[in-house]
C-alpha cells in the first residue's frame, strides 16, 4: 500500500484524510462530509487496501469490498485511482456501470474480483441473476451518498444493503459534499456508532477560487463567452448547461468559431464519455461542455476555469461545479453568466454560499462577432419535382410543338349525344338492319 501511494506521489494527508484515515483503519464507521475535491477518495481506499492486505482471500473469489457512486463517471474514476494505488497489493478491482459491454463486465465478475465498484442499476442486475454475492463484504462505502438521493437511487441503495452481511460485520462508510439529514437517517440505520466528520463546512468552495459573475441577456450570452474564452485562455475549461440539448448546440456554434469542444451528457454513449473525458484529461481536449453528469465526482488535473454557461437551478450543483477547479490547493476562476433564463437561482446560490458573488461589468470589447449559422445545402432529392407537376423540357432535346386546339364555336355547348330509338318506339334492330 505504501509503495502504490508512493508511486501516486502522495506525501502529506489533506485535512479530511487526517481525520477520517485513524479511525477508518481502527475499524470504525464513518459518515464524512467535506468539500469537493479534498481527497475523499483516497481517504476509502487506504482504508479498504490495508483491511483487505490483513487477511488472504477466500476461494472462489468474491467481493470483499464494495463501493457506490450514482454516475458513471464516478466510478470510472474510482476504478481508475484503485487501480493506481493497489496496482502492487495483487487485489483486482472491477467496474460495473451501464452504457457497456454487458456480457464482458459479467465474465469479469465470474473470474472473481476483491473491489467491486459499480452504479445501483448495473450492480443489482448482475446481484438479481446470482452472478457475484455480497455476502463476504467487510467494507461498504457509499460515495456521493447526497446524489443518491438526487438521483433516486434510495430504493435500489437499500434492496443492496439487504444483500450484505450485518452492520455488526462489516464496517461502513458514508462520505459526501452536503451530509444532509436525509442521509444521516440513512447512514445511522447502516452504521454501528459512527464518527460523524465534518471538515470546513463553512468553506463551501475552494479557498484558492476566483469567482466572477456577468449579467447578461441571453442573446448576448454566446458573443461574451467568445470573448471570455478568449481573454482567459482555453488551456483546459469546463463550460457547464442545464440541458443535453444546449450542450449539443453550444459544441456545434464554438467549432464554427474555431474552438475545439466536445459535449458530456446523458445522452451520449458510454465508450464516447469515456473517449472525451480521457482526451480532455490528457490534454487534447481543451474545451468540454458538458451538463452535471460532469459536476460530481470528476478528479481532472489542470482546470483552469469553470464557465456556468446556465446557472444552474440547485444551489448545491454550483458548488460541484465550480470543485471542478481549484482542487488540492491549485488556483482556479470560475466565471457564471446570468441571463434572465436562469438568474432566479443567483439568490438561493448566494445563500447557500454565505456570500454574494462578485459582479463584473462586460465592456463592449469583450463581446465578439457572432457567425450567422449556415444555411443547408439542398440535395438532389429535394429539389425533385413533386409527382404531378410539370417540368420543363431539357434544352438538349427541343419538345415538339403542340398543335393547335380546334377552336370552339360560339354560342353552342358540348352535350352528350343520346342514341335514338327507332320509330314507333320498338327497340330491336330496324328491318333494314335485319
Amino acid at each position: 500500500m505504501q509503495q502504490g501511494l508512493d508511486d501516486a506521489g502522495f506525501r502529506r494527508c489533506t485535512l479530511v484524510q487526517a481525520e477520517v484515515l485513524p479511525l477508518a483503519l481502527a475499524g470504525r464507521d464513518v459518515a464524512a462530509q467535506a468539500q469537493t475535491g479534498t481527497g475523499k477518495t483516497a481517504a476509502y481506499l487506504v482504508t479498504i487496501f490495508t483491511k483487505l492486505l490483513a487477511k488472504p482471500a477466500p476461494e472462489p473469489r468474491v467481493p470483499r469490498a464494495l463501493v457506490i457512486a450514482p454516475t458513471r463517471e464516478l466510478v470510472v474514476q474510482v476504478a481508475d485511482d484503485a487501480g493506481k494505488l493497489g496496482r502492487h497489493t495483487g487485489l483486482v478491482t472491477e467496474a460495473v456501470f451501464g452504457g457497456m459491454d454487458y456480457r464482458e463486465q459479467r465474465d469479469e465478475l465470474l473470474h472473481g474480483v476483491d473491489i467491486l465498484v459499480g452504479t445501483p442499476g448495473r450492480l443489482l442486475d448482475y446481484l438479481r441473476q446470482g452472478v457475484t454475492s455480497l455476502r463476504q463484504v467487510e467494507v461498504f462505502v457509499v460515495d456521493e451518498a447526497d446524489r443518491m438521493f438526487d438521483m433516486g437511487f434510495v430504493d435500489d441503495l437499500r434492496e443492496i444493503t439487504r444483500r450484505l452481511p450485518p452492520p455488526s460485520r462489516r464496517q461502513t462508510m458514508f462520505y459526501t459534499a452536503t451530509l444532509s439529514p436525509r442521509v444521516l437517517a440513512l447512514g445511522y440505520n447502516e452504521m454501528r456508532n459512527p464518527a460523524e466528520i465534518v471538515v470546513n463546512p463553512e468553506e463551501i468552495t475552494p479557498d484558492r477560487l476566483e469567482q466572477a459573475l456577468y449579467h447578461v441577456g441571453a442573446r448576448e450570452k454566446f458573443s461574451l463567452l467568445l470573448g471570455l474564452l478568449e481573454q482567459e485562455g482555453t488551456s483546459r475549461t469546463m463550460v457547464f448547461v442545464n440541458t443535453r440539448e444546449e450542450a449539443r448546440r453550444l459544441v456545434e456554434r464554438l467549432e464554427r468559431h474555431g474552438f475545439e469542444a466536445s459535449g458530456l451528457t446523458g445522452s451520449v454513449i458510454q465508450r464516447r464519455r469515456l473517449k472525451v473525458l480521457s482526451d480532455f484529461k490528457d490534454g487534447t481536449l481543451p474545451i468540454l461542455v458538458a451538463t452535471d453528469v460532469a459536476s460530481r465526482g470528476l478528479h481532472i488535473e489542470g482546470v483552469s476555469h469553470v464557465i456556468n454557461y446556465d446557472l444552474p437551478q440547485d444551489p448545491e450543483d454550483y458548488v460541484h461545479r465550480v470543485g471542478r477547479t481549484a482542487r488540492a490547493g491549485a488556483e482556479g476562476k470560475a466565471i457564471s453568466l446570468a441571463c434572465e433564463n436562469f438568474v432566479f437561482s443567483l439568490p438561493a446560490i448566494e445563500k447557500l454560499l454565505g456570500a454574494t458573488i462578485p459582479v463584473k461589468f462586460a465592456e463592449d470589447s469583450m463581446f465578439r462577432p457572432v457567425l450567422p449559422r449556415p444555411r443547408p445545402q439542398a440535395h438532389a432529392r429535394h429539389d425533385a419535382p413533386r409527382r404531378g407537376a410539370e417540368t420543363a423540357p431539357s434544352p438538349a432535346v427541343p419538345a415538339p410543338p403542340a398543335p393547335p386546339a380546334a377552336p370552339a364555336e360560339p354560342g353552342k355547348k358540348r352535350r352528350r349525344r343520346r342514341r335514338r330509338k327507332p320509330p314507333g318506339g320498338a327497340a330491336g334492330p330496324s328491318p333494314a338492319a335485319e
